[in-house]
């Protein structure tokens, strides 16, 4: 059985400097994509726009610049408030969102113990359908027979 973690929260799209417009948001972290944070922004259209990267990343973007490319995500002050800005880009655009650290942080905090740091791979199970894979059968006996026997005859022949 998977667990999901999620937390509904309200995001800021940066427009400018001067200008911001809420974007409600939703995170979710699933044990069977361990590996991955998942972020569905509703934008007033039909389907939320999906986002999917490292849950690694975005934990390391809590407390320093991290990411380059698609993702980048950093920890800042605005007024006062700690947030947590995330640039994204895509071919269809770019954006750069805002969000609260507290919660952000408290979201992580919950998947971490979901799934500590380091033990990701054991819920894919990988190891185990490894040793499956690679555990002998019967018909191995026979396929590790030499299926040429030595030109030497038995007994002197």
């Amino acid at each position: 059985m998977h667990t999901v973690v999620e937390r509904e929260l309200e995001l800021k799209l940066i427009l400018s400097p001067e200008r911001s417009i809420p974007v409600p948001a939703r995170l979710s972290y699933r044990t069977d994509d361990p590996f991955a944070v998942h972020i569905a922004f509703h934008i007033g259209s039909d389907h939320p726009v999906n986002w999917t990267f490292a849950r690694e990343l975005l934990v390391e973007g809590v407390f320093r610049p991290c990411g380059h490319g698609d993702v980048r995500v950093w920890p800042t002050k605005v007024e006062g408030r700690s947030v947590v800005l995330m640039a994204l880009s895509s071919p269809d655009g770019d954006a750069l969102l805002e969000a609260p650290a507290a919660q952000v942080s408290a979201w992580l905090e919950r998947t971490l113990r979901v799934v500590p740091p380091g033990s990701e791979g054991e819920q894919l199970g990988i190891d185990d359908a490894l040793a499956e894979l690679l555990a002998p059968t019967p018909a191995d006996d026979l396929w590790l027979r030499d299926p040429w026997p030595s030109d030497e005859s038995k007994d002197g022949e």
